[in-house]
């Protein structure tokens, strides 16, 4: 556990943690009680909270990155993405923390582990259309995700969720009020979902996404990761994927961004 957090299990005199959910690039969610719900009688008193890890956490504009994860999250609202709740400091422990759904189901990653060879498309297809439609959702939103990969998709009886935009941004940033955080300097992209563009140190685009997203999609189809590849090197089509998905898809794929010949809401249409 953070240590500012081991040393204070209830934030804000109101949470208490009770076990770590997940780890990330930069933090970790917990799972915890929120114990003024309990005390009205509140049937759904369990959230998750959200932490900056140790160092970053006492880097001087940490607050103002968590702050503004917190707010790109707040302004999205579909069935697919992850609903964020509120943004507090803890004033005697002076940690930043915010609060949002907590998510019933199985990560995408966890779900590979149980299919090495891929999910069948009658059941493939309903989690990349509800991916992609989080993603199309998002990017009309003027919010890039900047972090798709398995880890970071929960399905469960509710469908799919879309979580965790601690490395994504508004592409209109100013627009919509929130502070500028540059995240590159904490290298924390996932090298086996991220961009090839991403990785040599270029900018975050709606084209980096579609590429993670793809990448998604094509482990869940085929069982096995991209990785890394030579531009001259042909991915084998997952046997159980539709042809004509598998152009779409091999587009995304592309290893130049200028190659990459496709939306992700056209990457929806022939998925749907």
């Amino acid at each position: 556990m953070n240590s500012a957090a081991q040393a204070c299990r209830l934030l804000s005199g109101r949470y208490h943690l009770e076990r770590v959910l997940g780890r990330g690039g930069m933090g970790r969610v917990y799972r915890a009680r929120d114990l003024l719900h309990e005390q009205l009688g509140e049937p759904c008193s369990k959230v998750a909270i959200k932490l900056l890890d140790e160092p970053i956490s006492q880097c001087p504009d940490a607050h103002v990155l968590l702050y503004s994860e917190f707010a790109l999250t707040r302004s999205l609202r579909h069935a697919h993405v992850v609903r964020a709740f509120s943004f507090e400091v803890d004033t005697h422990s002076q940690v930043a923390f915010f609060t949002m759904e907590l998510l019933q189901g199985v990560t995408l990653d966890r779900l590979l582990l149980e299919c090495p060879y891929g999910l069948p498309w009658r059941e493939l297809r309903p989690i990349a259309v509800q991916l992609l439609d989080a993603l199309v959702y998002t990017h009309q939103q003027d919010v890039l995700h900047g972090d798709v990969k398995p880890a970071n998709v929960m399905v469960g009886e509710e469908g799919v969720r879309l979580f965790d935009f601690g490395l994504g941004q508004a592409q209109a940033g100013a627009a919509m009020g929130l502070p500028s955080v540059s995240r590159s300097r904490f290298n924390a992209w996932t090298p086996a979902y991220a961009a090839p563009e991403l990785l040599a140190g270029g900018a975050l685009t709606a084209a980096a996404d579609l590429y993670g997203v793809a990448c998604v999609l094509y482990e869940l189809a085929h069982g096995k990761r991209v990785g890394e590849r030579a531009s001259t090197v042909c991915l084998p089509r997952p046997a159980q994927l539709p042809r004509h998905c598998w152009v779409a898809l091999q587009a995304a794929l592309a290893i130049d961004p200028q190659h990459r010949s496709i939306t992700v809401a056209e990457l929806r249409h022939v998925m749907g």
